[in-house]
């Protein structure tokens, strides 16, 4: 069963490949000075990157590189080499170490991790990562820590990084040719497609359906959605106004309803009294009605009342005080 990538954007992908270019160098040095192979280190290489490509969409950004090393210092060719590699003079020291200290001295110079870093993804505490590293330490005649080759091997690797050709950078992204018939795979790359592609383009133009036929579905559909619309235009009612109403609504095509009330229904009218109906007519022909309707104004004013003011005149814009037209017993005498 082969495991399917779920599709990623073009952003997400641009980005994968960025970060891939930017870690493959330094990835593939520490895997080459690790196992001593540079065969081997490819395909380790190689292995961890299309790895890291099927989850990198699953794992935030920020710890993508701490999840790449992961992936690399974990591979069975860089945690446990085989014998048999070669190394340069220069770097001399490397094969004389333990693979464990190795790849934690390889972490630090040649993969540009801090300590922390370094021991998080060998999963083991900061204090034992740094024993680590004070066992790969170059030794003088004395067996004491020396500072000098300590500094020439880590400027050894840096070389390395430096002068890494960058045509074996490229052939980790290149497929290899495919294998002859009858013989296994020649490369650990995977083999360039021959005719995948034609064969599924072959389908797809099998698959495809003439013009007409969807021009043909287009009118048919159109004439159906105009032939009902025009349908329930013209329809005549199948059902009589008052079983097609529900309760309490009114139709609209008899919407008034007039029916003759009984005889014992009709409201009952009180005879007039004539003597107040004579009266009434009298005050009704009394020519001094609206006097007397309004007698309680009249009434007001005679008794007194203010008078309204009369806006028709100019008013002064600085009013006198009240006690302006006050006349005193001094004044008089």
């Amino acid at each position: 069963m082969t495991a399917v990538n779920a599709p990623v954007s073009s952003t997400a992908a641009g980005a994968l490949s960025a970060f891939l270019r930017g870690v493959e160098r330094r990835a593939l040095v520490v895997a080459e000075l690790q196992c001593g192979d540079p065969t081997v280190a490819e395909q380790a290489l190689v292995a961890v990157m299309r790895a890291f490509a099927g989850i990198a969409s699953d794992v935030p950004m920020a710890q993508w590189p701490d999840r790449f090393w992961v992936l690399l210092a974990h591979r069975t060719p860089i945690r446990v080499p085989a014998a048999g590699g070669q190394w340069a003079p220069e770097l001399a020291h490397l094969p004389q170490l333990a693979p464990p200290a190795r790849l934690a001295l390889l972490l630090r110079v040649g993969g540009g991790l801090d300590e922390a870093a370094a021991a998080q993804i060998l999963d083991m505490p900061v204090a034992d990562y740094q024993q680590a590293l004070a066992e790969a330490c170059p030794r003088d005649a004395q067996g004491h820590p020396d500072a000098a080759g300590w500094r020439a091997l880590a400027e050894a690797v840096q070389q390395r990084l430096r002068e890494l050709p960058a045509s074996r950078l490229q052939q980790l992204h290149q497929p290899a040719a495919a294998p002859a018939p009858g013989k296994g795979p020649a490369s650990w790359r995977a083999p360039v497609p021959t005719d995948a592609a034609p064969r599924r383009t072959a389908t797809r133009r099998h698959n495809r359906q003439p013009l007409w036929r969807g021009l043909l579905i287009l009118l048919v559909t159109a004439g159906v959605v105009l032939g009902g619309a025009a349908w329930w235009k013209h329809r005549s009612p199948a059902l009589a106004p008052e079983a097609s109403v529900p309760d309490g609504a009114v139709s609209t095509t008899d919407p008034v309803r007039v029916e003759p009330l009984p005889s014992e229904d009709l409201p009952v009218t009180a005879p007039a009294d004539p003597a107040h109906a004579a009266s009434d007519t009298a005050m009704l022909a009394d020519p001094d009605l609206m006097l007397a309707r309004d007698a309680d104004l009249y009434a007001w004013v005679a008794a007194g009342g203010p008078v309204p003011v009369d806006e028709s005149q100019p008013q002064p814009s600085r009013p006198e005080p009240a006690t302006a037209g006050l006349e005193t017993a001094a004044a008089d005498e």
